[in-house]
């Protein structure tokens, strides 16, 4: 029986994409800072990290989708953070920003990495990006990493 596994291995000589964005900031900062250490750890070059910043969760998939389409580009961590309001209106972004997200991901080929936070306060949020929770930002990036790797060996 044949398994393959990506916890280690090679890792392509391709740029990785973070869009990252601007609202919430103090928390997507995070984030961004956990997912490009990650990445530089795991050996990818800090000049084929690309950063693009965006308003908001709602315009993740269009950049993502960009970066995506690149040949250069192997895999895009799309960073976030909606937090529950007064309204349903966070209900409706989480999910369509997540299921634009997975189609970019068939769609391209490429590990599309879901980094949005959905959370039903501040706190959680501040305690998923770096707090007792851990760093969505660290997952996300620990999560196309691994991805890339099994790719590189199936391919």
């Amino acid at each position: 029986m044949a398994q393959f596994s990506g916890t280690d291995g090679a890792l392509p000589d391709a740029q990785v994409a973070i869009v990252v964005s601007r609202y919430n900031a103090s928390i997507t900062e995070k984030l961004l800072d956990g997912a490009r250490q990650t990445l530089v750890a795991a050996g990818v070059d800090e000049a084929n990290i690309v950063v693009a910043y965006v308003p908001g969760a709602w315009e993740l998939p269009l950049v993502t989708g960009e970066f995506a389409r690149r040949g250069n580009v192997a895999a895009v961590v799309a960073l976030g953070a909606v937090i529950r309001g007064e309204t349903t209106h966070d209900e409706h972004i989480n999910r369509a920003v997540s299921m634009a997200l997975m189609n970019l991901g068939l769609e391209t080929g490429k590990p599309i990495a879901f980094g949005l936070l959905t959370c039903n306060t501040l706190e959680q949020a501040i305690h998923r990006s770096g707090g007792n929770v851990g760093n969505k930002g660290i997952e996300s990036a620990e999560a196309i990493l691994e991805v890339l790797r099994l790719q590189q060996k199936l391919r």
